[in-house]
């Protein structure tokens, strides 16, 4: 099993110095791979819950890769419709190049309607995008020249060196728990990427996912979920969110997602809205904390 973190890249007083404090503490703590998040537009619906200034998140996994050498980095999740996907596919494969640990892509299709309207990219058709582009992604990884056509984007002869340093291309974790993420996931990705899972939620999920992987002729992809860090109270139900409770029930939380077959966990410290963060000391003492008495 591999521990990860999910590094904050937005909101009032972060600073370059506090993004590479952030992942500085998760190496030093002992976890081994961080995970940045993606808005490229920050409408008020982004803003009410990922408030500006955000930063980039493959800006900031170059700028990471160069100050804190063995961590692997990672997106979760790059929104993948918001780029066109040979950039997507020469940013990770640079960021994988630059990185002396590596890098993970994280694909899902976003949420924000209103981030998708300013990009002028048609939301109701977000994840028939998002699977075309995962295919011309992963080709432009293994073929150069590379040649496609699809519905949304074509092209011919297209040089797409440097190829990322592990083959035949990158990990990608598919986020999102629906039906739709989970055929993505079974079809076109090394892990299934879900982000506050349910023990209720899995049992019905885990082996949805086995079906597609089948169906597909594939591999079942890993199970490497990330889950939000809420200590406190909470009545230990089914659908309670793992991650959520005492540090005897996160912990437990963690045996029970290796007992599910998960090969990575990603450890996320921010709590869904700035009105209750409490800023990078705080996270830290939580992942601190989680550290010696869950991870030991």
């Amino acid at each position: 099993m591999r521990y990860g973190v999910n590094l904050l890249n937005f909101g009032d007083g972060m600073t370059p110095e506090h993004l590479v404090r952030q992942a500085t503490d998760a190496r030093d703590l002992g976890f081994t791979f961080a995970m940045i998040s993606d808005h490229i537009v920050v409408t008020p619906d982004v803003h009410s819950v990922y408030p500006a200034p955000f930063y980039d998140q493959f800006t900031l996994a170059a700028h990471l890769a160069g100050r804190v050498p063995g961590l692997t980095l990672g997106t979760t999740i790059t929104v993948i419709p918001y780029r066109h996907p040979l950039h997507t596919a020469r940013l990770a494969a640079n960021v994988d190049q630059l990185n002396d640990a590596g890098f993970i892509l994280g694909a899902g299709v976003g949420w924000s309607a209103e981030e998708y309207r300013v990009l002028g990219v048609p939301f109701e058709e977000r994840g028939a995008i998002t699977d075309e582009y995962l295919a011309a992604i992963r080709g432009s990884w293994t073929q150069d020249p590379f040649t496609f056509k699809g519905k949304y984007v074509e092209f011919e002869g297209v040089r797409t060196g440097p190829a990322p340093s592990s083959t035949p291309g990158l990990p990608v974790w598919v986020g999102g728990d629906s039906p739709a993420a989970l055929r993505r996931a079974g079809r076109l990705g090394e892990a299934w990427h879900p982000f506050m899972p349910t023990v209720a939620k899995l049992r019905a999920q885990l082996p949805r996912l086995a079906e597609e992987a089948e169906k597909a002729g594939r591999p079942v992809p890993e199970f490497a979920p990330r889950i939000q860090l809420m200590i406190g109270d909470v009545p230990d139900t089914e659908d309670r969110p793992l991650g959520h409770g005492s540090i005897e029930q996160i912990k437990q939380d963690v045996a029970t997602l290796e007992e599910f077959g998960a090969t990575h966990i990603l450890f996320d410290t921010y709590p869904g809205s700035p009105e209750a963060w409490l800023g990078p000391d705080e996270d830290r003492r939580i992942l601190q904390l989680v550290k010696e008495k869950v991870l030991g």
